[in-house]
């Protein structure tokens, strides 16, 4: 029986990737800060990336049941939407200590049960290579220290045979996308600095999502990935055209297309 430690197993692509793994064959070890209900091969194991006694209370009660971990996958992450020059410290720290300080803590502390040809898979997002859009740097800011830790990560772990990989995923159809609309509009209602205008910048980011895959998909991919005799680095799903040829444009001209479409948004 091969065992693997999913993160932010309580959402929508947490369940999706549980229900995969399961389906081929892993008892899973389901984390999530809310209560996970158990099932055949399903462990539910409660946890806060960001709490290091509860990720080690975490580790103790795996590490009292198997001595190896196939794998861990990397869901566990929260979503925000802000100016980087109003929002509060708290959110700025929170936004940190989920995306990227919880995988961190947790593939600290599960190393031990890591062993040759173990793998780490993190979802960063389809930003981690790319520039942020307005409002949404906070969020693309920590995807790409995620990205950029795996990296690292992936350089010394190859040392002791352990395989490190990213997904960098685009719009997945679960809660995240209402996340993403409400955070938008309790924005737009405290900002002092931008006169925002909701209904533009609503059909920006419409654009950006409009293309959704379901989590079964993302699942699907994970599991590919966690199962590659010699997985790659990063693997990608579901790319924005818009994003990819906003991309490719010089940054002078990113600058300038972007204060165009939303040159009503500053208040001088």
């Amino acid at each position: 029986m091969k065992y693997v430690f999913i993160t932010g197993a309580g959402g929508g692509m947490g369940r999706a990737a549980v229900k995969k793994f399961v389906q081929e064959g892993f008892t899973v070890f389901a984390a999530d800060i809310t209560d996970i209900a158990a099932g055949e091969n399903v462990i539910p194991i409660k946890l806060d990336v960001t709490d290091e006694g509860s990720v080690k209370k975490a580790f103790e009660r795996v590490k009292g049941q198997v001595g190896e971990l196939y794998g861990i996958v990397h869901l566990a992450g929260v979503y925000t939407l802000d100016s980087l020059v109003e929002m509060d410290k708290s959110e700025f720290e929170r936004a940190f200590k989920i995306n990227l300080f919880g995988a961190f803590l947790v593939n600290k502390t599960f190393l031990p049960l890591l062993k040759d040809r173990s793998r780490i898979v993190l979802v960063t997002s389809e930003l981690a290579a790319l520039d942020p859009l307005p409002f949404t740097g906070i969020y693309g800011i920590t995807k790409t220290a995620l990205d950029k830790y795996a990296y690292s990560l992936k350089m010394e772990l190859q040392l002791n045979g352990i395989f490190v990989s990213v997904l960098r995923a685009g719009a997945v159809d679960t809660g995240m996308i209402g996340v993403s609309t409400r955070k938008l509009d309790e924005f737009c209602a405290k900002t002092k600095r931008y006169d925002c205008n909701a209904k533009r910048f609503k059909e920006i980011v419409g654009r950006v999502e409009a293309r959704k895959i379901p989590p079964e998909k993302l699942a699907q991919k994970l599991y590919k990935i966690a199962s590659a005799s010699n997985p790659r680095f990063a693997y990608s799903i579901n790319r924005n055209p818009l994003l990819i040829m906003l991309e490719m444009l010089p940054k002078r001209a990113r600058f300038y297309i972007i204060k165009k479409v939303l040159s009503k948004t500053y208040k001088k």
